[in-house]
Parts: structure tokens; sequence; C-alpha cells
């Protein structure tokens, strides 16, 4: 009999909420964003590029779920602690671009990227939290 135990439950959570920031991500790209692209006036081009860049953004949500989710059950510290550190960077940058492009674009929409930005801040908080975690310690 094989027994996984959960070594990092941040770690876990943080999967776990990656897999569904992909589904939704996917979901509402599907749902609402990418059906705005279907008009006439932008290009064949143009719908492509942002149809494929929306569902690369899905993709890496689901690899970093997957990656957290399996880093959950590891017990080597070091490797863990630099690969969520570069994911936790790689949404951090996200995160600028998103507050950046908006407010650059049209600051009135900042509001509108209040419950990404939120749920961003919390996932690299439960990352960040993730990498304190000593040897034989789960939640505090």
């Amino acid at each position: 009999m094989i027994i996984i135990k959960v070594r990092n439950f941040y770690y876990l959570i943080a999967g776990v909420l990656a897999m569904l920031f992909a589904v939704t991500h996917a979901w509402n790209g599907q749902a609402a964003v990418l059906k705005t692209l279907d008009i006439k006036t932008i290009s064949m081009d143009t719908r492509t590029v942002f149809t494929y860049v929306w569902h690369i953004i899905t993709a890496e949500n689901l690899i970093f779920g997957i990656a957290f989710i399996l880093m959950s059950f590891q017990s080597e510290r070091s490797k863990i602690r630099f690969a969520a550190g570069m994911i936790a960077a790689i949404l951090i940058v996200r995160l600028m671009v998103i507050l950046g492009v908006t407010a650059l674009l049209d600051v009135t929409a900042l509001t509108d990227t209040l419950i990404d930005s939120i749920a961003i801040v919390i996932y690299v908080a439960l990352i960040i939290l993730g990498t304190t975690v000593k040897k034989k310690q789960g939640l505090p």
C-alpha cells in the first residue's frame, strides 16, 4: 500500500486554485470575451492572436496547478522553493501587466480588474506561505 502524504497544504490549495482559475478563464473567454471578437471590424489575424494568447494563459494556469499539486507532496524543499518562487514571479509580472496596461489604456477600468487582482494576490500569498513551511509542518 502506497501512502501519499501532503507535505505542503499551501501548495495544494494553490494548485487547486490554479486549476480552478484555468477552468474559469477558459469558460469566461469562450462565453464572453472571445465572442466579442466575432465582429467584422477586427481582422481574422487579430482575432486569432487574441484567442491563442487567451488560451496560453489558460494553459499556464493549468500547468501551474498541476505543478503545485505535485509539489505539495514533495519532501525536497530547496528545488521546490525555487520553482515556486519563479511561478510567483510570473504571476506578479502578470498582475503588473494587467494593471499597467489597464491604467495606460483606460484608468477608469482599473475597478474591473479588482477580482482578478485579488485572486492573483491570494494565489501569490499562498505560494509565499508555502515557501516558509518547514519540514514536517503543514498549516500553522
